[in-house]
């Protein structure tokens, strides 16, 4: 099986920073495993690399489509694997990096999509609670990973199973594609959430706000699926709302906090993910100095 080292984990941990530092050490090459980073013109609100980094490392997927582009976790499933393909033909490392948990799992575990037509459920007057609590019954395991408010995502589940008559979950111990090396990113909840706060504004004073007026003045329509992210949605609502600035600030900062519990109560039901905590008894450089020598002991590096 081809080789893979994985960074994974929740957003402003500090993922591609120590991926970059890898790659350098390891003569490997980057792939993005963030859903918003193969969008080209959503560079600051998605934390993409820079130019200055990405001519440091070779990056893969990122900037491959344009905002009005439909991208899918099969199009990434795909396009992954065979960039992973044609950097261990090419004898380096690929280093797999980002906090989009199914896109990241899809790949992994080999996930198959049923290619069948989903038919849709009418959304009538039955209430998301009960939505919720029906999903819950014909699929728990799906229900787990979906917030009980998030009616669109439980439809979404209620129509596959009700379409293919089986749960979305599958009992199966994962069987991965890859001979992987699989990392996770974690840190104390209030000193992540801090980091995440500081992210946000260090992205307001890069220009975030400008970033998202040259998007909507090249006509990009505010309810594309690209301006859905975090850091867009929040700014367009702003805009034409009149709402202040400050107020679309918070809100992007809390919608982050929020995608990093998500993201993590995602990751953690890989269990053969091996986390490594951040803090005052791990700093970033031993992160990488544990990462390397997991790495030359599964791949007999010396």
């Amino acid at each position: 099986m081809n080789r893979l080292i994985v960074i994974a984990g929740p957003t402003a941990v500090g993922k591609s920073a120590l991926a970059l530092r890898l790659a350098q050490q390891l003569d490997g090459e980057i792939i993005s495993g963030d859903s918003m980073c193969v969008y080209q013109g959503l560079d600051i609100g998605t934390a993409k690399p820079s130019a200055s980094e990405q001519k440091l490392v070779p990056h893969h997927l990122i900037d491959i489509r344009q905002p009005t582009e439909p991208f899918s976790v099969v199009d990434f499933q795909q396009l992954a694997a065979a960039a992973i393909n044609e950097v261990n033909r090419r004898g380096k490392l690929p280093i797999l990096v980002g906090g989009t948990g199914l896109y990241i799992q899809a790949l992994l575990e080999g996930y198959q999509f049923n290619p069948t037509p989903i038919t849709p459920l009418r959304d009538d007057d039955e209430s998301t609670a009960a939505l919720y609590d029906r999903l819950n019954e014909r699929d728990p395991s799906t229900a787990g990973r979906i917030h009980p408010n998030d009616r669109k995502r439980i439809l979404r589940a209620l129509e596959v199973i009700t379409t293919e008559n089986q749960p979305l979950s599958r009992d199966k111990a994962a069987q991965l594609q890859f001979n992987g090396l699989v990392c996770g990113l974690t840190m104390e909840r209030q000193a992540l959430y801090q980091r995440i706060d500081q992210r946000v504004d260090q992205m307001v004073e890069q220009g975030l706000l400008a970033e998202v007026d040259a998007l909507l003045t090249k006509g990009l329509a505010a309810n594309a699926t690209a301006l859905q992210a975090i850091g867009y949605k929040e700014f367009i609502a702003a805009i034409q709302n009149n709402l202040p600035m400050e107020t679309a600030i918070e809100q992007v900062k809390l919608a982050s906090r929020r995608y990093a519990k998500r993201q993590l109560t995602w990751f953690r039901r890989m269990p053969y993910l091996e986390w490594i905590e951040i803090g005052e008894t791990t700093t970033m450089d031993m992160a990488l100095v544990l990462i390397l020598r997991r790495v030359a002991e599964r791949f007999a590096i010396k």
